[in-house]
């Protein structure tokens, strides 16, 4: 029988030297990348969905890299697994760190939508700051 690995909490499963192995960006992970590279993980995330042409193999050879210590690999192991894939791989390399990023940014609780459909828990004295409370206030008429 085969077991599957199961992703962790607000990471993956990838295929990585012939095995699944888990990955996860934590903020850790996320802090050290962008002090290595001097890139903002918010770059980085448009750089692997906006603006592909100009992603760079060795930051998304990192980023996977990151996502292997965050879930658990040593730093050497999971540099040597990255490290021993050939140029071939550097396509899907690019996709596991665009899964990657993309799930760091998923909360790890959603939250539960109110029972009324379109209600909101937050009244307009409690938005979210740098909301108008007034945004919703008078509208025009119609023509």
């Amino acid at each position: 029988m085969a077991v599957a690995i199961d992703p962790p909490l607000g990471g993956i499963v990838a295929e990585l030297g012939g095995k699944s192995r888990p990955l996860i960006l934590r903020n850790a992970e996320i802090e050290r990348f962008e002090k290595q590279h001097d890139t903002g993980v918010f770059a980085m995330f448009d750089v692997l969905f906006r603006d592909q042409k100009n992603a760079k193999a060795h930051l998304c050879r990192d980023m996977v890299a990151l996502g292997l210590i965050g879930a658990g690999m040593p730093d050497r192991a999971a540099d040597q697994t990255v490290a021993a894939m050939p140029p071939s791989e550097n396509f899907r390399l690019r996709q596991i760190a665009a899964d990657l990023v993309a799930v760091a940014f998923v909360p790890e609780r959603p939250e539960k939508k109110s029972d009324t459909a379109g209600s909101s828990a937050n009244s307009p004295e409690t938005a979210i700051s740098g909301t108008s409370g007034h945004a919703s206030g008078k509208s025009s008429s119609p023509a």
